[in-house]
């Protein structure tokens, strides 16, 4: 009997939004190509951890980690998971800790994107954007929910992590090409950015593994969740 072909496959996602087998190793070879040429151009310099670091985790709730909303939902369980870990090592540790869902308002008028991705909600709809009870988020954890892909838009949190003396923003959470990457994007100007690889994802393969990388040459410090992990473990609070 022949030995079942292996895959590696992200652990998350939707299976019809994966690549197919026989085309993942030569798009991640090209990914690897591609960040090395950046590394001799001088892009992809390390960050490192500063001073007082922060955790944010980004829209961890039922509408993204339930499979059954087709939409937007996926199967991301090791994503949470692994948010999770993070989670018991940064509360341990005593820093800043911050989650993210959607301001599911019905009185906010419509933009150009609902007619790009329609979310079509309905009173009652609301829980979909509670958190994922798994994170059990704390009482003195802020929770900021918001109408756009970045945290920072329209939001308060710049304001409460530079009121907090943040230096280091520590992004977790999905969608990697969206909520993430803009994240990402508006924090590199401010903050050191560091992501864990294992706690960010999202529906698509392709779609996490491309902007996961120009995270990664642009944005911010992509490192194992291990690496994370062990520097909250030895992270002494400054007062």
């Amino acid at each position: 009997m022949p030995a079942e072909k292996k895959s590696d496959a992200p652990a998350f996602g939707s299976d019809d939004l994966r690549l197919p087998d026989e085309l993942r190793a030569p798009l991640k070879a090209h990914l690897d190509a591609l960040r090395k040429r950046y590394v001799e151009r001088g892009w992809a310099r390390k960050m490192g951890f500063g001073k007082r670091p922060a955790l944010i985790v980004i829209d961890l709730a039922l509408w993204w980690t339930d499979p059954k909303n087709f939409s937007q939902g996926s199967n991301i369980d090791a994503v949470v998971n692994s948010a999770c870990k993070l989670l018991k090592v940064a509360r341990a540790a005593k820093i800043p800790i911050f989650f993210t869902s959607w301001d599911c308002d019905f009185s906010v008028p419509p933009s150009p994107h609902d007619l790009k991705v329609p979310m079509n909600l309905k009173p009652g709809d609301e829980r979909w954007f509670e958190l994922d009870p798994r994170v059990g988020r704390q009482p003195n954890e802020r929770l900021i929910r918001k109408r756009y892909a970045s945290c920072f838009k329209g939001t308060y949190l710049h304001e409460n992590l530079t009121a907090l003396g943040v230096d280091t923003l520590i992004v977790t959470g999905v969608s990697t090409s969206h909520c993430v990457y803009a994240t990402c994007r508006d924090a590199t100007d401010s903050f050191r950015v560091i992501v864990p690889r294992e706690a960010v994802g999202e529906r698509c393969e392709i779609m996490h593994e491309v902007n996961l990388l120009d995270i990664e040459i642009d944005l911010g410090d992509v490192v194992p969740l291990q690496s994370v992990m062990r520097y909250l473990k030895n992270y002494q609070p400054i007062t």
